[in-house]
């Protein structure tokens, strides 16, 4: 199977209706499957790797979420497993995020060494 790069730009898709990010969901089943796999956050997706994250207070008029969304878990453990984790540096700058506010375990890329990182994988899958 060849080397996949899952890039995540659109954030927190479907993660009321499904309580995690659809996307690191199939990345988790890709590698357990074999896949050779790697995930890159880019644009608001960076803030996924904010460590911390808690929605479990989110209600909607009389309904509260049952399992709130921990994006931030869901990458500790793609990265546990041996998934490369990437985040765009400038993106997590431009809204305010410093290594501090970042989980352990994620690889800061340059945007100038997004084409570098791209050609090391045959296939790219862009959400």
């Amino acid at each position: 199977m060849p080397k996949i790069l899952n890039i995540v730009e659109t954030a927190y898709r479907a993660t009321i209706e499904e309580q995690d990010d659809t996307i690191l969901w199939l990345t988790h089943a890709l590698k357990n499957a074999g896949a050779d796999i790697s995930l890159l956050l880019r644009a608001n997706a960076v803030n996924y790797a904010v460590k911390g994250q808690d929605a479990s207070g989110l209600v909607f008029g009389e309904a509260s979420m049952a399992h709130s969304p921990e994006i931030d878990k869901d990458l500790e453990k793609l990265a546990a497993k041996g998934v490369p984790v990437y985040l765009v540096e400038e993106d997590a700058k431009e809204r305010g995020l410093s290594d501090a506010d970042l989980i352990s375990g994620v690889k800061k890329i340059s945007r100038r060494d997004l084409p570098e990182l791209i050609d090391q994988h045959p296939q790219v899958w862009h959400w």
